[in-house]
């Protein structure tokens, strides 16, 4: 894997050596944004089937020891922790209100963080500017309930707060070592073996026993057809060796960089169900780019997932038939690089290619025969696929149409004076004033 050296890369083997002292601390300036997720019930909503993207592990309003606290304490006196933006995601636009509430009344609990609550007030802000800028057709597009919406709100912002690059991290995750922003910038920004720059790269997680591999059940012969954590393995441990840095096959989300020159030209994907980490890497492969892992770079992951199986594995079903028309469709668009399967392979290109929909009925229909939740997977096997099927053909030329507006609609966000001054807290906003729910739009 040595071609893949860059010149990150070298500096470091440089140093190592002694012939120089390496290329020293970045100088970005980095925002680190952080999506929380909220309901009223968590368990109710994970195990609810009637929505097609669903938030795995939100966060009861009521809980008196949520994960964002955690997150926001392991982030106390770390440096180089500057401005740290907290988008709020809900379950039910109901409860948005709520959530922002109990979002502010954590955050009041750590002045000595720079703290920017992008919540209620803000996100309507937010599409307000969208529309005097002559862009409220892209509202509907940035206003989904998904994983990808909630990134690019958060990418907004730090456009708006005219950031050089941001770090995300997730509201269930455990910042441990002193140089995780140090590390995380290494090499960002920096020029790599094809003359280009590094402006996307990701750590990995680790579980609370150190560990960074997935648990498996390999001898479940109900999976002979979907063996999908030992194929996340396969994929990581091929990461997990020499060079430091190297072109990623997977991503995280919750410990991943992005240069401002990346993040102002390529978007999440608002309509993929899950996985938009590793869908961003195969977006920025679809537009000549590519994404690098640190092996160096971690953070611990607490979150033990859904309670039900199935339910993850109808939004595994819903998000990888979706990958792969919108993989087939991108290659009717003359702008867009080639991505195949094979090239994503072990994976997720085991799991998107023409095969994925006959695995996955095959594999629900066999656990409907030995699972617990044997009604749910029957329904998986009978219906969810056909309606996965339908979602992927209505919606897979849907992220392209909102990323070849986003370009331009960064460059009018970025360093925005309106907006700038409410964002950077010299305009503040008296909440005690509003009289009823205020809706985004």
């Amino acid at each position: 894997m040595t071609e893949y050296h860059s010149y990150a890369e070298a500096l470091e083997e440089a140093e190592a050596k002694s012939h120089r002292t390496g290329p020293g601390p970045s100088k970005l300036q980095p925002a680190l944004i952080i999506p929380t997720f909220w309901t009223v019930e968590s368990t109710k909503v994970i195990n609810d089937f009637s929505s097609k993207i669903t938030f795995e592990h939100p966060t009861d309003i009521e809980d008196p020891d949520p994960g964002l606290a955690h997150v926001l304490n392991s982030l106390v006196n770390k440096p180089r922790v500057g401005k740290i933006i907290i988008v709020v995601g809900v379950t039910d636009r109901m409860l948005l209100s709520r959530a922002d509430a109990r979002v502010r009344d954590i955050v009041a609990a750590y002045p000595q963080l720079d703290i920017f609550v992008m919540g209620e007030a803000e996100i309507g802000s937010l599409f307000r500017r969208l529309e005097q800028l002559d862009l409220g057709g892209l509202i509907p597009s940035l206003d989904l309930d998904s994983y990808g919406a909630m990134r690019n709100l958060g990418l907004m912002a730090a456009a708006v707060m005219g950031k050089d690059s941001v770090i995300f991290i997730d509201d269930d995750e455990i910042v441990e070592t002193e140089g995780f922003v140090e590390t995380g910038l290494f090499g960002l920004g920096l020029q790599i073996h094809n003359g280009g720059r590094l402006l996307a790269k990701s750590g990995f997680y680790t579980n609370q026993d150190g560990s960074w591999q997935h648990p498996t059940d390999d001898e479940k012969w109900t999976d002979v057809m979907w063996r999908q954590e030992a194929a996340f393995n396969k994929a990581l441990s091929t990461v997990m060796q020499p060079p430091r840095l190297q072109p990623a096959r997977i991503a995280f989300g919750g410990c991943m960089a992005l240069h401002k020159d990346v993040y102002t030209t390529i978007a999440f994907d608002p309509w993929v169900t899950r996985g938009e980490d590793l869908d961003y890497l195969i977006n920025m492969r679809l537009h000549g780019g590519e994404m690098y892992i640190d092996d160096q770079w971690s953070v611990m992951h607490l979150s033990s997932g859904p309670k039900s199986p199935a339910l993850r594995f109808k939004q595994d079903v819903y998000r990888f038939i979706y990958e792969h028309r919108k993989l087939e469709f991108a290659k009717s668009q003359v702008d867009l690089a080639r991505v195949t399967p094979e090239s994503l392979a072990p994976y997720p290109g085991d799991f998107v290619d023409g095969s994925v929909v006959l695995r996955a009925r095959l594999t629900s229909l066999l656990r409907a025969l030995s699972s617990d939740e044997r009604k749910a997977y029957w329904h998986i096997g009978t219906k969810s696929i056909k309606d996965a099927g339908e979602y992927a053909r209505k919606h897979c030329g849907n992220y392209f149409a909102l990323q070849r507006a986003w370009t331009y609609m960064m460059e009018r966000l970025f360093n925005d004076v309106p907006l700038g001054t409410q964002f950077k807290g010299e305009r503040s906003i008296d909440r005690t004033a509003f009289t009823g729910e205020f809706r985004a739009l």
